[in-house]
């Protein structure tokens, strides 16, 4: 193990999108039993920063792949192909004629009921896109697709996260 290897080197996983999250607990909770600075103490304070290094580490490597949207834009930036969200905001005209209704759809909802019902609706294509994204990433290879379908999805991660606000508006 080294400190500059990519998450899944660390974890010692296959750099693939779809991934078993207990393996990946059990993984992490045993590398964290390794490297805890704890187990340093009597090793002086140089033995215990390198520990807490190495926490850091494998905490970031943790976050990272336990969540399938930023362990998708992680394997994007491993195969060569970033994401870039922040400057490539490109997407096809059909999805953002679908973000449009979705967002006029909840300006316009009066009741929780229809705002969950909104929520329902985005959660189905947000499964949908996550199953595309397994295909893109793991049995075609197609990295500008992913990316695509990335940008997507953090668009409907933000749109569910407003959606939420809204039903703890209407619920209060």
């Amino acid at each position: 193990m080294r400190l500059d290897d990519d998450d899944f080197t660390l974890m010692g996983l296959a750099p693939r999108f779809e991934l078993d999250r207990q393996d990946l607990e059990g993984r992490w909770k045993a590398l964290q039993v390794q490297v805890h600075p704890d187990r340093f103490a009597a090793d002086g304070p140089a033995a215990q920063r390198q520990a807490m290094q190495w926490s850091v580490r494998v905490n970031e490597a943790y976050r990272r792949l336990r969540e399938p949207l930023s362990r998708a834009a992680y394997l994007c930036e491993l195969r060569g192909c970033p994401v870039d969200a922040h400057r490539n905001t490109a997407m096809p005209a059909a999805f953002l004629h679908q973000q449009m209704a979705w967002r006029e759809a909840l300006e316009d909802a009066l009741s929780a009921e229809e705002v969950a019902a909104l929520d329902q609706q985005v959660a189905e294509e947000e499964r949908t896109l996550f199953a595309e994204l397994a295909v893109h990433l793991d049995e075609v290879q197609d990295l500008p697709a992913a990316v695509a379908t990335v940008r997507a999805l953090m668009f409907l991660d933000r749109f569910r996260a407003d959606i939420s606000r809204r039903l703890e508006a209407l619920e209060t």
